[in-house]
Order: C-alpha cells, then sequence, then structure tokens
C-alpha cells in the first residue's frame, strides 16, 4: 500500500499502478464486482515480514482442510479422451488437495464375453481413482441414462464407502445427479461446461435435470459469459463465472518450436469434429484457398464420418492425445475456429482459443458470442468460407515465437493453476456455511 500511494503521489494513473489478487474477507467482500474488474491483471500478493507473528484464532476453514476432504467427481468426459476443463481442473485438485479423489464416468461396454451384469470397475492414474460401469451389451447406447442410474446408486456407495469427514461431490451433467446425492455429500458442486441439452441426441430429459441440479448444488460454476447469463435466469444469481483456462507452459514449446515455413501453408483446427462445426465452411475454405493445407485434428463424434468434407487439400488426423497437441500446433501457420452458429454453439467459450494464443497462431473464427466478447482484440472474425480464404492470406506469417502482449494478458488472467486455486477457495468456504472470519491486523 504504501508503494502505491507514493507511486499515486508521484503521478503515476491509476492504470500504472499493481492490482494484487485479493485476500480474505475482502474476496468475499467485493465478489460481486469481479466482472467489472475482468480486464485487470492482477499479481500475486507480496508476502509480508513484520519480524514479528500476530496471534490470531484458528478459524473453521483451517479445521476443515482440503486434506480432510474427499472428491468425488461425476464427468461425461472420460478421463483419457479430449483433454478438456474436466481433467485440467481435477488433475490440479488431485495433486494434493484432497485425501482421495474419485473420478467416475459413463458405462463402458464390458471387455468380458462372459459377463451377464452391470458392475462398476475402477483403476488407479494419474493420482485418482477412474471409475465405471461396466455393461454386458456392445450396443448399449452409453450415458448415465435412466437405465443404469440404478446401478450406479446401488453400487458406486459400496465401492466409495461412506464419507470419512467432507465429501465434496463434483458434476459435470445433470444426469448424474441421482447417483451424487446417493454419494451424501457434504457440498454438491454443479460445474456447467457445456449447455448439454443443446447438443445432439441429448437426452430429453436434460432440461428437466439441469433445473434439479441447479436448485441442489450448493455451489454452482458456469464455463462462459453465455453460460453464466443463463444459469443466472434459471434462479441461480449466486453462479460464479469461471471461463475455461489454458496450461500456457504447455503450449509455449509450440511457439518456440516453430520454424519458418518452407513449403506450403498450413491452416487447422484442433478439437472435437460434432455439430458444431460448419463443414460446409470447411468445404467452401478448401475450395477457395487451393495452396493451403486445411488438417482437422480430433475426434469425430456424434456426426456421420462420411458428411466430413473430402478435397486434396483437407486431412483428417483424428484423435491426438494431449501430450501431441503443442507439437501439431507448431506445424500450423494460422488457427481457425470454423463453428457453426447454432443452438449448440450459443453458450460456448472454446477452450482451444487461448490453447491457440499459447501457441503464438493467429486465430480466424466465426462470430461465436463469447470469442466476440472476449477475444475480439486478437481473433479475426469472418462468415463463410470466403471470408475465411480472405482472412489466412491477411494473417499469413503473423505465427510468432511469443505470444503478443494483449494475448499475454489474456493467457495470464486466465491461467488453470489460478482458475483452479479460486475455484477450490470459494467451494471450501462454502462447506463451512458461506462465511468465514478470520481476525485481521
Amino acid at each position: 500500500m504504501a508503494s502505491s500511494y507514493a507511486a499515486a503521489a508521484r503521478g503515476v494513473p491509476a492504470a500504472g499502478l499493481p492490482a494484487f489478487e485479493l485476500g480474505e474477507p475482502v474476496a468475499t467482500w467485493l465478489r460481486g464486482y469481479l466482472p467489472q474488474l475482468a480486464e485487470w491483471t492482477f499479481q500475486p500478493r507480496p508476502q509480508l515480514n513484520l519480524g514479528h507473528s500476530l496471534p490470531r484464532p484458528t478459524t473453521t476453514m483451517e479445521l476443515r482442510s482440503p486434506m480432510s476432504t474427499e472428491l468425488i467427481v461425476l464427468s461425461h468426459l472420460r478421463w483419457d479422451w479430449v483433454w478438456q476443463r474436466p481433467q485440467q481442473l481435477v488433475s490440479r485438485f488431485s495433486s494434493g488437495s484432497f485425501r482421495k479423489t474419485w473420478f467416475v464416468e459413463e458405462p463402458m461396454p464390458s471387455a468380458d464375453p462372459d459377463s451377464s451384469r452391470n458392475r462398476l470397475r475402477s483403476t488407479e492414474v494419474d493420482g485418482l481413482t477412474r471409475v465405471w460401469l461396466e455393461i454386458p451389451d456392445p450396443g448399449h447406447h452409453v450415458g448415465f441414462f435412466d437405465e443404469v442410474m440404478p446401478d450406479y446408486i446401488e453400487q458406486l456407495p459400496e465401492l466409495v464407502g461412506p464419507p470419512r469427514g467432507e465429501r465434496v461431490v463434483w458434476i459435470y451433467t445433470p444426469l448424474a445427479l441421482e447417483a451424487a446425492l446417493a454419494l451424501n455429500p457434504t457440498t454438491l458442486v454443479y460445474d456447467v461446461m457445456d449447455d448439454l441439452a443443446a447438443f445432439k441426441d441429448a437426452a430429453p430429459e436434460l432440461v428437466v435435470r439441469q433445473r434439479q441440479a441447479l436448485r441442489k448444488a450448493d455451489v454452482v460454476f458456469a464455463g462462459g459469459r453465455s453460460l453464466h447469463r443463463s444459469v443466472v435466469k434459471q434462479g441461480r444469481s449466486d453462479a460464479e463465472l469461471f471461463p475455461s483456462g489454458v496450461s500456457t507452459r504447455d503450449y509455449a514449446v509450440a511457439a518456440q518450436g516453430r520454424t519458418p515455413r518452407t513449403g506450403r501453408p498450413v491452416a487447422g483446427y484442433v478439437g472435437v469434429l460434432d455439430e458444431r462445426l460448419d463443414l460446409q465452411l470447411v468445404a467452401d475454405l478448401a475450395a477457395a484457398s487451393p495452396e493451403w493445407d486445411i488438417r482437422m485434428i480430433g475426434p469425430v463424434t456424434k456426426i456421420d464420418p462420411a458428411t466430413l468434407p473430402q478435397a486434396p487439400n483437407i486431412s483428417y488426423l483424428g484423435f491426438q492425445p494431449y501430450s501431441a497437441l503443442a507439437g501439431h500446433m507448431a506445424d500450423l501457420d494460422v488457427a481457425i475456429m470454423p463453428f457453426a452458429l447454432n443452438e449448440a454453439t450459443k453458450s460456448i467459450s472454446p477452450t482451444k482459443t487461448l490453447e491457440y494464443l499459447a501457441s503464438g497462431l493467429p486465430i480466424v473464427s466465426t462470430r461465436v458470442p463469447d470469442v466476440v466478447s472476449d477475444f475480439s482484440e486478437v481473433v479475426t472474425f469472418a462468415d463463410d468460407g470466403a471470408g475465411f480464404a480472405a482472412a489466412l492470406e491477411t494473417v499469413r506469417g503473423m505465427a510468432t515465437s511469443h505470444p503478443g502482449r494483449e494475448a499475454r494478458r489474456l493467457l495470464k488472467h486466465h491461467d488453470w493453476d489460478r482458475i483452479a486455486e479460486r475455484m477450490e477457495q470459494l467451494v471450501f468456504r462454502s462447506s463451512v456455511g458461506g462465511t468465514e472470519t478470520e481476525a485481521t491486523a
């Protein structure tokens, strides 16, 4: 404070003063103002050395520390699939934050041809216990649907045992709500990362279960601005906005390892290939830019692979592990986000925007609402194949070995480590009744 006052006295404007991360209880007091502070770049609070320690009472938060708490996550995304929000957060939580972490997935067909009943299976991986329901019918439609929910409700509590202290149950799909409640959570968290009801082949009961999950949850997070507005309209005005983030260090090698292009330029999309993509736009882009190679990197889900556009300059590389993504991005000149503007994309906040920026890539995207509102200064927008083709030429040669100033600011603000830490703080604050008191000097 003293150094900030001294700088202000010297005439340094407010924008030039350091903004430090808020501590408690100020963070709670100013929580409602955080959206207005979204553009600030907060620095870690300096450590004070007063030369002596001041006594203070032990808080309830300290008595209920993370290491005395169990975390059980129920996710519609598998742990070993495309590395997205659940894996990014849970991998950080499981690295020492909780006494025990479980990651519960949707059913999978049984590997045992003689199996005749649904049975929970588990394995230890990456510092957590991965759990799924094995079902004997290989043609069964997987998902947390009503026909398998009794098996989860019966077998999951038996597997994890009764609560031994605090138990945080964290859901990513409202279809898992009944199983979550059967675990007797002390804190129920609903992290709304997508509008799942708007996706292709969505379960019809998703809308009703969404309302139920929002009512039951002790803590609600929203993974984007449009999602947050939707959740607030459904009655959760206390929902916390946490857009998805990026692990900058994982993609820095892409920017630093990029070499000058000697052959044909390459534009690429990295992510799931599903109904959210405008496939006609991709086809038109390939036709309008025959001198460019178009790479589509990611698994095909929920759409017929036969509907994917085919052209000599379009290639499909399929599913790639998270560890390989930086290498693929290092070999791109431009990143593209050819999303359709439909019901499935009106609330998305694509994580890949930040991953592209961390890789030093220029980005061309359709006008997805959250991308327009959050990334207009660093993304070039186009509306069709011809517009994308023109934009590729405009940003050609702009890939860099280090993200620019505005990109660095965004990457710092959306760092996964910082997001996970703040979400964890809010969860544990909720577990002690929503308030925290502490003596201050």
